[in-house]
């Protein structure tokens, strides 16, 4: 296998899409280090391992001698990009972008190599832009082709109000690209019409148009939605150690390795031993074990990892929790008591409630004190005295 060819089975690793392949390829073989683009408006202050999906892919682009422009859109945060969103989003005050970017740039270096990162704020060229700018840039599309986006085309066939100004986001993301001269632009798969819209502006400016790599969006624990902080499914970068451990190793075996494919530095080969070890009869929750740890050392340390493993394992052995256990699926909502009957761990909601009082109650070994309790989103093991199990996912 040549150089070219294990730098692009690297680069394929985890994509959903290259657009187009054939580009990337003449591109690598310049010779030269590519500008490798991601830009993301500082519209909350944490960052969570979804964002970290494509942070990882930057990160083997910076190991294969790639130069990467991490983009922080303090302009096109004050708009609010609206995709994936079924309202106009509000937008953020100057103050609360700039306090959520310097979050941002601590957060993105867990990852990233600081010394190969160049950081930009699209300020620096959309805020000279004026009025004319503005015209001119906006003349350069139809809204026709912005009803082609899937998620403006379903709010106006819904009756639900675009605001004008929604319509410049992917004008403004898109001559990001120009102003930087961008090589290659990472994104969500959400962000692909944002993407393309690149390519389109770039091809205006008589630029190489850059190549567009969408990255699949990481589910998070609830195994339904995306990782998001609003479903409160998500695993944050900056969560304590041991709350780390508990949640990955809440995902389903399954989820599993679509979390190593995303988020693991691990060889492919590896992961496929792994694979082949579990089907042999090795228990998956060792795999697990040690995304967790892994995970847990690129943002914290190798000792915090080790610690959370072992208060993991006291009270794993603690509560003698079973490997093998129901897993159901609820909406959110259900009161705690409702949620048992419902799971058939007790007959009736008094029952519930009684085991409630008594201290009989645990998620994921923690025992529950308020009966009124309305369980978050995301999967965990309920448990009813020492014998009654089941692990359940609330979305």
């Amino acid at each position: 296998m040549t150089d070219l060819d294990k730098a692009l089975a690297e680069i394929r690793r985890g994509t959903d899409e290259i657009l187009v392949e054939e580009e990337l390829v003449a591109k690598l073989k310049l010779g030269r280090p590519l500008k490798v683009k991601l830009g993301a408006d500082p519209t909350a202050p944490d960052i969570h391992l979804g964002h970290t999906v494509i942070l990882n892919k930057l990160r083997q682009f910076q190991e294969l001698g790639h130069e990467v422009i991490f983009l922080i859109g303090d302009f096109t945060g004050m708009v609010g990009d609206p995709s994936g969103k079924n309202t106009t989003r509000p937008p953020l005050t100057k103050e609360q972008v700039l306090a959520n970017a310097e979050t941002y740039k601590t957060q993105v270096y867990k990852i990233l190599d600081p010394t190969k990162t160049r950081i930009e704020f699209n300020s620096s060229w959309l805020g000279d832009l004026g009025a004319e700018g503005m015209l001119r840039l906006a003349s350069q599309q139809t809204v026709a082709r912005m009803l082609e986006r899937d998620d403006f085309k379903k709010r106006y066939a819904d009756g639900r109000a675009i605001a004008i100004h929604e319509f410049m986001y992917p004008l403004l993301q898109g001559h990001d690209s120009v102003a930087l001269e961008a090589d290659i632009e990472l994104g969500g798969t959400d962000q692909k019409f944002n993407l393309l819209m690149g390519r389109e502006l770039q091809k205006a400016a008589g630029q190489e148009r850059q190549v567009v790599i969408t990255m699949p969006l990481l589910v998070g624990l609830d195994g339904v939605k995306k990782m998001s902080k609003s479903a409160n499914n998500y695993i944050g970068v900056a969560d304590a150690p041991s709350e780390m451990f508990g949640k990955i190793m809440s995902i389903s075996d399954e989820q599993m390795w679509d979390y190593y494919e995303l988020l693991s530095f691990k060889p492919l080969e590896h992961i496929e031993a792994l694979k082949a070890k579990i089907e042999a009869g090795a228990n998956p929750r060792d795999a697990k074990i040690d995304l967790a740890k892994e995970i847990i050392a690129r943002f914290h340390d190798e000792a915090a990892a080790e610690g959370a493993h072992n208060e993991f394992t006291q009270r794993f052995s603690k509560n003698q929790i079973p490997d093998e256990m129901p897993e159901l699926s609820f909406d959110a909502g259900l009161p705690i008591a409702n949620l048992l009957k419902e799971a058939e761990l007790v007959k009736t909601t008094s029952e519930a409630m009684r085991m409630i009082k008594q201290g009989a109650v645990k998620i994921d070994g923690e025992k529950v004190e308020d009966a009124k309790l309305v369980p978050a989103a995301g999967t965990a093991v309920y448990q009813i005295g020492k014998r009654k199990f089941a692990r359940i996912t609330i979305g």
